[in-house]
């Protein structure tokens, strides 16, 4: 039987140094996750990569709605004509964006439509390949990530950091609910599970288990 695997591009973007994935498989289909691309040198290599590897977008999928993941939503949703699934609890948080976009610097914001709204245990297909979702809410109230099973990997947003943890400080976040969705959703995983967070390099289940000061 053929084996199908989905390949994992990672973007830096933005100042935030926001991490925007493209995930596609042999099928050429494609989802890109957060995308936090702004600057015309930066639509620029996102749309280099799809072009030069073939891809043909499907989706666009946010982990949540805070500025740094949400920047480069409509320009792509105009490029490719595809639709945004987010979390309806985020829904507020992307509309906020527009109000203080303009504070860190960014101008010109384009509140983009949500077409589907996603949660727990819904299932994103795209050619070969499926992503579960888990609601991990404490960074974000609608913040989830998307599992690969088969492949053992995590998209995993601000949740789960190497040796830290997204921030409870900003509007709607809370320390508490975010400890609980790491140990409850995450930490029930094996251990050779690989999380691709939201800012930073990779880092694994087991790794976090033992070394994250936060979850001891």
């Amino acid at each position: 039987m053929m084996q199908f695997m989905i390949q994992i591009k990672c973007f830096t973007f933005n100042p935030f140094a926001e991490n925007t994935y493209i995930l596609y498989d042999e099928s050429r289909e494609a989802v890109i996750i957060d995308p936090g691309n702004y600057e015309p040198k930066e639509h620029e290599h996102i749309v280099r990569f799809i072009g030069e590897n073939r891809l043909v977008p499907v989706a666009i999928l946010n982990t949540h709605a805070h500025i740094d993941h949400v920047l480069g939503i409509s320009f792509l949703k105009n490029r490719y004509g595809i639709p945004l699934s987010l979390h309806p609890h985020d829904g507020p948080l992307l509309k906020s964006v527009r109000a203080y976009a303009s504070n860190y610097g960014f101008y010109g914001f384009d509140e983009p439509e949500v077409e589907h709204w996603i949660g727990e245990g819904d299932v994103i297909r795209f050619g070969n390949a499926a992503l579960r979702v888990l609601h991990v809410p404490g960074h974000a109230p609608g913040h989830v990530a998307f599992v690969s099973d088969d492949q053992k990997f995590v998209m995993g947003g601000d949740v789960l950091f190497r040796e830290s943890i997204g921030r409870t400080d900003l509007p709607m976040g809370d320390y508490d609910t975010l400890i609980d969705s790491i140990r409850s959703k995450l930490f029930v995983l094996e251990e050779d599970y690989v999380v691709y967070p939201g800012h930073g390099l990779p880092t694994k289940i087991g790794y976090e288990k033992a070394n994250n000061p936060f979850l001891r």
